[in-house]
């Protein structure tokens, strides 16, 4: 070989050293990779069956500040490793590890994908391999530059319902957000999975970047994580999922992303073998002023109606040294012998004997001055910003306890003991945690201690705080696992919020209390629904507070029937044939769960939009893995129209299906999944308030 060649051979040799590629492909995307001049950037992200890039090159894949100093895939890293990794739900991929030699720290990048599914689910995770701690704050997962601007796109936020032009930052309302770029009819959709408050996904802060992670120290509830040297840390994961051939970013929300959350995602009201299709719970109009008789009455008419699960709200405990009784015994979690003179025990064992099963209202971390934990643990409370113990929730006479000290294993303690003494099935969780839905004072958020055993300060309190919740779910369900945990939207901190993060480890979510009766209690019930599904697991969503004896009590029925039917009020006050009605519909529900598991399913009604006011709307719960068929709901609600036609494209095209109407099945029509999509059936809803629900099955 000449000189000339083997300078050649040389030269190729060195750059085949500084250059390394790495990919993702699953043959409907394709993502890679390149490590070059000490740098780790994503060179491209594509659909397998097009030539469209979503991302641009160098774009700097994740992004974070260790100790103050930003740090992201553009900075120099000694090397990079790669590995293979796997998940128990049939993801594939592999981790990319990152070291920085100056700071002694290394990030692991961890990338999987799936069958069939156009999603990279990934997480990063820091490790200090220094001598000395280190700060890490501003954590970016995903931290790509989009391949095309903000002038043409339509960014869907809060949940993907809302549209906004222009540079966006998100908040705790953004687990799932899309960006479509109107002028190719594509788009990127965005899940976040961090918790509560701390979720953060940015597009086009600077006119290209797509942000994916915790919040920034410039925020309200600015994200902070201390590492000593050799401890580690894990980010919440992402997930991003491209389209295209969409005009509105309808794929994403009804297909992609609820395939991918219900099959990969480990939401915890998927893993349940019998979801629960009717539930009661005694708050409203009860409130505090319950007893053993008046519980006894309640789940006998409970029964009658179909009620699966009866749930005891506040007002059944005391603290033990609280002569003078007064509301709120929060802390002790005793049973208010008064009122329960023979205990929970008997009560619960009626319940069951009725099929029911039994639950208990408990707060979370709301402790009052009368308990004996309040007196003997001053250390367990959250701490304000002159180091006295507050109350986060906003209550009188209370205080909230911190989860970053041995109230963990307190509270922990008291609900395995309402288990095992009690038979407890369902436990609703409830007031604030790290911050109130009802306190606007940013200031009155996290824990100030500086002597908590487990956050060093404010900042760190929130990651401690709302991780060691989701993680005290997880030991309560290996301890119980038939626990059903309803995670309040007080304790989310925020009106309203549910997410990715809550709904991993808590099978549900109280997500409002609608006080209103019919027309707007309904109306309400399904705006709060279609503004959270399909993004979010539908039956995860407990919507209270719709009332059995409302007149309007059918139409209150149905409209839960797209989420976690709940109801309250007081169903002793229903006649006999009202109280057989709803057996009738419950009983209906439960037989479409067994024909098509619909629980597990919401998609939008084509050509209905969200529900309102002088409008006609509605949704779909059709099982698209089997295509056996599934539940369709239609409202008409003050509309002029007194007939709309209905179209369902989620079936097989070739499979003949039969269309019939509520639990006294009612013929409608029988047609071909090809023709339901595209011809459809005709609704006549005469009355201007109405609604009705349909079963689509197979022939």
């Amino acid at each position: 070989m000449n000189r000339i060649g083997i300078i050649l051979l040389m030269v190729c040799a060195t750059m085949s050293a500084q250059e390394q590629s790495f990919n993702l492909d699953n043959d409907l995307i394709r993502r890679e990779f390149v490590y070059s001049n000490k740098h780790l950037t994503c060179k491209s992200y594509e659909l397998s069956s097009g030539d469209m890039r979503f991302c641009r090159e160098s774009s700097p894949e994740f992004s974070l500040n260790i100790n103050d100093k930003p740090f992201s895939g553009l900075s120099e890293w000694e090397s990079v490793k790669k590995r293979d990794t796997v998940d128990i739900t049939g993801g594939k991929g592999f981790i990319l590890t990152l070291f920085n030699k100056e700071y002694e720290f290394s990030v692991e990048l961890a990338y999987l994908l799936y069958p069939n599914l156009p999603v990279v689910y990934k997480s990063l995770r820091v490790i200090n391999h220094g001598s000395r701690d280190i700060k890490v704050e501003k954590v970016d997962v995903e931290n790509l530059f989009l391949n095309w601007g903000a002038t043409e796109s339509w960014i869907l936020r809060q949940y993907a319902r809302q549209k906004w032009l222009g540079p966006y930052i998100g908040n705790w309302d953004d687990p799932l957000l899309i960006v479509h770029d109107l002028n190719r009819s594509c788009g990127i959709a965005v899940g976040n999975e961090a918790i509560g408050v701390t979720k953060r996904t940015a597009v086009f802060e600077d006119g290209r970047s797509m942000t994916a992670g915790l919040t920034h120290p410039e925020q309200d509830y600015g994200f902070r994580k201390w590492l000593r040297p050799g401890e580690q840390w894990d980010s919440p994961k992402v997930f991003t999922a491209l389209y295209n051939n969409c005009t509105d970013g309808s794929k994403a929300i009804n297909e992609t992303v609820p395939d991918f959350v219900r099959r990969h995602a480990g939401m915890r009201i998927d893993q349940l073998s019998k979801k629960p299709t009717f539930v009661y719970n005694t708050w409203v109009p009860f409130y505090h002023n319950i007893n053993e008789q008046l519980v006894i009455e309640l789940a006998k008419a409970a029964a009658e109606c179909g009620v699966e699960e009866f749930i005891i709200d506040d007002g059944w405990q005391i603290n033990i040294d609280d002569p003078e009784r007064k509301q709120g015994f929060h802390g002790d979690w005793e049973v208010d012998k008064q009122k329960f003179p023979n205990g929970l025990r008997p009560v619960f064992d009626y319940i069951k004997s009725l099929g029911m099963k039994p639950g208990l209202w408990v707060t979370l971390a709301s402790v009052s001055p009368s308990s004996k934990v309040f007196k003997a643990h001053p250390e367990y409370l959250v701490q304000d910003s002159a180091g006295k113990a507050t109350d986060l929730h906003n209550l009188n006479n209370s205080a909230t306890a911190c989860m970053g000290t041995d109230w963990y294993d307190y509270i922990k303690s008291v609900i395995l003991r309402l288990v095992d003494e009690h038979g407890l099935s369902y436990v609703k969780l409830d007031l604030a945690i790290v911050t109130s839905a009802y306190v606007y004072d940013s200031s009155r958020t996290g824990c100030y201690a500086v002597t908590h055993p487990l956050h060093r300060d404010r900042e760190e309190s929130f990651e401690v705080i709302y991780r060691r919740c989701m993680q005290l779910f997880d030991e309560l369900h290996r301890e119980a696992p038939d626990l059903f945990i309803d995670c309040t939207f007080e304790t989310a901190g925020k009106l309203q919020l549910m997410d990715y993060g809550i709904a991993k480890h808590a099978e549900g979510n109280w997500l409002s209390n609608v006080q209103q009766p019919s027309p707007v209690g309904p109306l309400r019930v399904r705006n709060l629904a279609w503004g959270r599904t399909p993004a979010l697991p539908a039956t995860s969503l407990v919507i209270g507070n719709l009332r059995m004896e409302e007149p309007s009590h059918e139409l209150c029925y149905k409209s839960l029937t797209g989420t976690l039917p709940i109801m309250l009020g007081d169903p002793r006050n229903l006649t006999p044939a009202e109280r057989q009605g709803y057996k009738s519909w419950s009983s209906w529900l439960k037989q479409l769960e067994a024909r098509h598991s619909v629980m597990s399913f919401r998609q939008d009604l084509p050509g209905f939009g969200e529900p309102t006011e002088g409008c006609w709307d509605g949704f779909c719960r059709i099982n698209t893995e089997s295509g056996s068929g599934g539940l369709v709901g239609v409202f008409r609600w003050g509309a002029a129209e007194t007939s709309r036609m209905v179209t369902v494209p989620w079936l097989v095209p070739d499979r003949k299906y039969i269309v019939r109407q509520g639990f006294e099945s009612k013929f409608i029509t029988e047609q071909t999944g090809k023709e339901l999509a595209e011809k459809g059936f005709l609704v006549n809803l005469p009355e201007k308030y109405d609604g009705e629900l349909f079963e689509i099955t197979e022939k």
